[in-house]
């Protein structure tokens, strides 16, 4: 007989009906909801993904359904892993991108969602595939501590956040001494050529504002802040009334950032003081 700890100890990743049968084992399907999904022809999306579409009716509580918020506290509880609900606002994009490489974070269904001196926090949506962690402990030389997460809000924040910094980055390649200095050190770096700034019309830049305007969409923010310092500029939105940090651009793409919208919003580029309406 399978137990949950031989579940546990098994490296494998999700199946429908694997979840089917510990739900009704658990006591929280029809065991007539467990044959439907165990018929349930191949599928294109995450597993949890699919069962919350579902909306199988919860044997424990009537006329609730199993969302996708009542299979992972019961995924959770069942791996011995915290839900993790993955905030944008609370986290440092570029640090968490500077962890592993997006090929390897899509590889393996995860992403770093906080980085701390004493240890890595890594959301995934495959408690059970464990493959992947002897070889990024080793490679950050501190211990990585496991959460599980919404597979749609990681698979969505991976390309926001990998993308964020692969623009940041392309953006940031100047030119010094006749050759292309990083300012960032992350990898698969996109060289721009002979510059001394980037450009507001560069695509990076281009792609830079087109993630802040959709993200202060999605957040509803009522302000975006783009704050100048001497070696950064601070990106800050504005939420019910309240400001938080968003992102840390180098100074001089924060500058072309700043430029970017000033053509959209049909403003003089030229005036740096006084208020401008676009």
């Amino acid at each position: 007989m399978k137990t949950r700890s031989n579940e546990q100890h098994r490296e494998h990743r999700l199946s429908l009906s694997s979840l089917a049968r510990a739900l009704f084992a658990d006591g929280l399907i029809a065991e007539s909801d467990m044959a439907r999904v165990n018929h349930s022809a191949a599928i294109r999306v995450h597993p949890l993904v699919y069962l919350a579409e579902q909306r199988l009716a919860n044997a424990t509580r009537p006329g609730a359904v199993l969302d996708m918020d009542a299979l992972l506290a019961w995924l959770g509880k069942r791996c011995g892993q915290e839900v993790y609900e993955i905030d944008p606002l609370r986290m440092n994009v570029t640090a968490v991108a500077e962890v592993m490489s997006r090929a390897f974070a899509e590889r393996h269904r995860i992403l770093a969602v906080e980085v701390h001196a004493d240890e890595v926090v890594i959301a995934s949506s495959e408690p059970y595939i464990r493959a992947w962690e002897n070889n990024l402990e080793h490679a950050l030389r501190k211990p990585i501590r496991r959460v599980l997460a919404d597979p749609r809000e990681l698979a969505r924040h991976t390309a926001d956040f990998y993308g964020m910094a692969h623009s940041v980055r392309g953006a940031g390649a100047v030119d010094r001494q006749g050759g292309g200095v990083e300012l960032g050190n992350l990898e698969q770096m996109l060289e721009l050529g002979s510059i001394q700034e980037p450009d507001a019309n560069d695509q990076h830049i281009v792609n830079i504002v087109d993630w802040l305007l959709q993200y202060a969409f999605d957040q509803r923010a009522s302000d975006i802040h783009i704050e100048p310092r001497r070696e950064f500029s601070n990106v800050r939105f504005r939420i019910d009334g309240v400001l938080h940090s968003v992102y840390q651009l180098p100074a001089q793409v924060g500058a072309a950032v700043s430029s970017r919208i000033k053509i959209l919003g049909r403003m003089d580029l030229a005036e740096k003081r006084r208020p401008q309406d676009g």
